[in-house]
């Protein structure tokens, strides 16, 4: 015997562009209360057949539309969620616990588009977890701007000035108004010496990436070496 699937079930499109679920309607208002659920994070619902924005989903809302009424702190009492710091690729697979710990050592900060966020030359002091919005890193030539790279939700930059303090080698731009999180290089020795249980894994993490992206920039370098190789150049 055949049985149908349960109606409200719901499909969630991740910040790595894969699915998630299904999940029942409970966990998913649990998820939109951590804020691993946004207003515009894509949502497929099976009663209704078609992927859509959490905020247009009936069942959603009123729980949106009740957080928004409630946002009228200012910057430096903003307070985040540690469910919400799911959203940073890096520390997805992080417990709660370690969330909530690892919160303590971060800074709210929300920068306008077109901010310079970071100037090349200036001394690092911070690493930088986007929550929100959409940046690039850029240099100057000639008053000409080459685009080095950009980075989205979920995605981090600054991160060598942990471990030198050197000066920075790009300026880093708001394409979008932009909700970071800093981790000062202060706040990095407080939380190596103080739990070094959770620097372990938050260093893990970030070299896994830092890793892939090495291997990604060899492969365009190997591919750009090798077309001029083929044209002769």
């Amino acid at each position: 015997m055949e049985f149908a699937a349960p109606a409200n079930d719901y499909f969630i499109w991740g910040i790595d562009d894969s699915p998630y679920g299904p999940v029942s309607l409970p966990v998913l208002l649990d998820w939109v209360k951590d804020e691993r659920v946004l207003p515009d994070t894509w949502i497929f619902a099976r009663s209704g057949g078609e992927w859509q924005k959490a905020c247009e989903i009936s069942e959603l809302k009123d729980v949106f539309q009740a957080d928004a009424g409630t946002v009228s702190e200012t910057h430096s009492s903003v307070r985040f969620k540690p469910g919400s710091l799911r959203r940073i690729k890096i520390l997805a697979e992080m417990k709660d616990a370690q969330l909530a710990h690892l919160a303590d050592f971060l800074e709210f900060q929300e920068w306008p588009q077109h901010a310079e966020v970071i100037r090349q030359g200036e001394p690092g002091d911070a690493m930088f977890l986007i929550m929100k919005g959409e940046l690039r890193a850029r240099t100057m030539m000639g008053g000409r701007e080459t685009i080095l790279t950009t980075f989205g939700i979920g995605d981090f930059f600054g991160e060598m000035s942990l471990f030198d303090q050197g000066p920075r080698s790009a300026d880093v731009v708001a394409n979008l108004d932009c909700t970071l999180l800093r981790l000062s290089t202060s706040a990095f020795e407080r939380l190596t010496r103080e739990m070094p249980s959770l620097a372990t894994p938050f260093l893990q993490a970030t070299a896994r990436t830092l890793s892939a992206r090495i291997r990604a920039d060899n492969k365009r370098l190997t591919r750009v070496t090798q077309q001029f190789s083929a044209s002769g150049l």
